[in-house]
């Protein structure tokens, strides 16, 4: 035997997009279902000896509530419509001392660009040398934030950079700290990905430096970047269909200009802090 039971949204945080459906047996109602869908009202056949249904949001905000299976007045029913709280999804903050840019159980990137002007004539970049202090923490006894209870670490930085200026961009640059003591790995890079080309950075005097770059843009007359939908804290994204990241033995435009922008992200792990403090972007004036 089944009986059908009906559920309309009234109330939700607007970060929640998508939910599973399940009753107080773990059996499966639905799942994926748009808010949109939950929102108008729906309707679906479960057990004769369903007594609860558990409404879950899936995604970086993660809402569960257990609802008892009630009669309800159809006029009432009807009557009721959604309204957005913004206080069902609040991120604690302190509660794991080792983790920084990790929100819901989700990495957000952490990213800083520098701009760089130059006098009267254009310049040619050369490399980029960054003074970053990356720290590992650890948990004491009480799970307390400690900050003496820490090391600095040499392999681990920035794992994204972009390059660019008016007309230019280097794409996305994967950055991998250089292998040591292996010739047959280091020469094999750069490694030219669909959406990125990886290089190797190093750290020499408490410096970290790359300069495998060089301007990939397909079209100066389409647009270097894009907005991204995904996040609204993020600017702006790589245009991907304007960049060519495919190998080019002998012609490669370097980033001339008179003004240029270097853009790092570290989106790859959330148990590291990086204190950025000063970057230098050596260069040449470049006649012509």
């Amino acid at each position: 035997m089944s009986k059908t039971v009906t559920i309309k949204l009234t109330k939700i945080n607007p970060q929640a997009k998508f939910f599973n459906i399940i009753n107080e047996f773990g059996d499966e109602i639905a799942n994926d279902v748009p808010k949109s869908l939950l929102i108008r009202g729906i309707s679906y056949e479960v057990s004769e000896d369903t007594e609860m249904l558990i409404i879950e949001s899936i995604g970086e905000c993660k809402l569960k509530k257990v609802f008892p299976l009630i009669e309800f007045d159809p006029i009432q029913y009807a009557k009721a419509t959604y309204k957005q709280s913004l206080t069902g999804c609040v991120w604690k903050h302190l509660k794991n001392p080792i983790i920084y840019n990790s929100f819901y159980n989700a990495i957000k990137p952490y990213i800083i660009e520098y701009p760089f002007s130059y006098k009267f004539q254009d310049e040619i970049l050369q490399n980029v040398i960054d003074y970053t202090k990356v720290y590992k923490y650890s948990q004491d006894g009480i799970n307390s934030f400690n900050n003496v209870n820490k090391i600095e670490v040499d392999d681990i930085w920035f794992n994204k950079a972009v390059l660019y200026n008016g007309q230019q961009s280097s794409g996305v640059l994967e950055l991998v700290p250089k292998p040591l003591n292996n010739l047959n790995v280091y020469s094999s890079y750069p490694i030219f990905n669909t959406y990125s080309k990886t290089i190797l950075y190093t750290k020499s005097d408490n410096f970290y430096q790359y300069n495998t770059f060089w301007s990939i843009v397909k079209n100066k007359n389409q647009p270097l970047f894009i907005k991204t939908c995904e996040n609204d804290s993020i600017d702006k994204e790589v245009n991907q269909k304007n960049m060519d990241y495919n190998l080019k033995s002998f012609k490669k435009e370097p980033l001339r200009a008179k003004e240029l922008k270097i853009r790092h992200i570290f989106d790859n792990r959330s148990d590291t802090h990086l204190v950025s403090q000063f970057i230098v972007s050596p260069s040449q004036i470049s006649y012509k």
